[in-house]
């Protein structure tokens, strides 16, 4: 593809205008209910790490540190260089021992406050989940909507080799003859239907359900015979996420405290004639791969989640692999979560310093307590004792 390239990239200078339309994080999994509006920030977000003792963490004494260790170790097959050492230390803690498994922490590591420059020490928790829907690799009558591959015309630039500040970005889009344009929309990609040039991994019978396998960057697809074809985050076109949820509080459908994945599916059941313009406001449309031979979903640090334990970070603040401390409440309770997850994925719209989505787990139960959680949390980064802080 390199030719190719140096062809476009006059093409790719004068797209910098569309640079907010193209140019997206990966991989997106962005939640499915809006963000109540905020004053906007007075300028550019940066990240605040200060120092503070483990037992200053709230719960930090009765926190279960033997599941954290092994959600650890299952992101050591991809480590950053700085937890290199941390993990070979790691793999050497007797499973199981909850004494050594707190020593190994609070050895290795220096707890960190998260602050954001903007908005303080507190931020968003919500959650997301492995959808199972029904399906069949191959088309008939019931199952009709396609799952799409990557297409054969994306084209993907990755911008850290044309400018270092945006080394977490990459543009994508297609050719136009000479030009480089950005892909098609959701909306013209269902347009276009059979003649996008993509191969199609399975078909379901529910679009709405689709729609949030996308949201949620993985799932499983329940064929006939009983069998799981579990299929991951393969590319995504490019366009920004846009909140189905924002778009029916803004037309008066729902109420903001309505805007749930359980009340947007009751929506789409009561209103099939509006539902294809709804799904359309959403311009962003994610490509799979069939995930073979692993326990649970792939996430952006090509390991598979933990259910309870993975969590999704914004990676210009909390390096992939890392573990974070994390104190919220459980959904629509009282109840305290305060518990130490390791930062192995990330998402569209998980953008901020103290942001994160909660990995709940597979099925209809992880898919209630996903779709209710939008909680005010704080996190610590633990970061290796006598490594540099990450910076933005």
């Amino acid at each position: 593809m390199t030719h190719i390239f140096s062809r476009a990239l006059p093409a790719l200078i004068v797209l910098a205008v569309l640079i907010a339309a193209s140019c997206t994080p990966l991989p997106p999994k962005p939640e499915p209910v809006p963000t109540p509006p905020v004053k906007p920030p007075s300028g550019p977000e940066t990240a605040l790490y200060q120092e503070v003792a483990f037992d200053t963490l709230p719960g930090w004494p009765q926190a279960a540190l033997v599941p954290s260790l092994r959600t650890f170790l299952v992101g050591c097959g991809r480590p950053p260089a700085p937890l290199l050492v941390a993990c070979e230390l790691a793999a050497l803690v007797p499973a199981g021992d909850e004494a050594a498994a707190r020593q190994f922490f609070e050895s290795q590591f220096t707890a960190y406050a998260l602050r954001s420059s903007n908005a303080g020490d507190t931020g968003l928790l919500t959650g997301y989940y492995e959808p199972i829907i029904d399906g069949a690799r191959l088309r008939d009558t019931t199952n009709r909507f396609p799952i799409h591959g990557v297409p054969d015309d994306l084209i993907v630039v990755e911008l850290a080799s044309v400018n270092p500040d945006v080394r977490n970005m990459r543009l994508r889009g297609r050719l136009d003859g000479r030009r480089l344009v950005p892909y098609w929309s959701r909306a013209e990609i269902e347009q276009r239907n059979a003649e996008l040039p993509a191969p199609v991994i399975a078909w379901t019978s529910d679009p709405v359900e689709l729609f949030f396998l996308q949201i949620q960057g993985s799932g499983q697809i329940r064929l006939a015979d009983g069998e799981r074809m579990r299929i991951g985050y393969a590319d995504q076109n490019g366009h920004p996420f846009r909140s189905l949820g924002r778009y029916l509080v803004d037309r008066g459908e729902m109420t903001l405290d309505q805007a749930s994945m359980q009340n947007i599916k009751a929506w789409a059941a009561a209103n099939p004639h509006k539902l294809r313009e709804a799904l359309n406001a959403n311009p962003s449309y994610v490509f799979f791969r069939e995930v073979r031979g692993q326990e649970g979903p792939i996430g952006a640090l090509n390991v598979p989640l933990t259910a309870g334990y993975s969590l999704a970070v914004d990676r210009r603040f909390v390096p992939l692999g890392a573990p974070v401390y994390l104190a919220t409440t459980y959904p629509l309770a009282e109840e305290r979560l305060e518990r130490l997850m390791a930062a192995q994925d990330v998402g569209g719209a998980i953008r901020g310093v103290v942001r994160g989505d909660f990995y709940w787990g597979s099925g209809v139960d992880a898919g209630t307590q996903a779709g209710r959680m939008r909680n005010p949390a704080r996190m610590w980064l633990l970061w290796p004792r006598g490594q540099p802080l990450p910076r933005d």
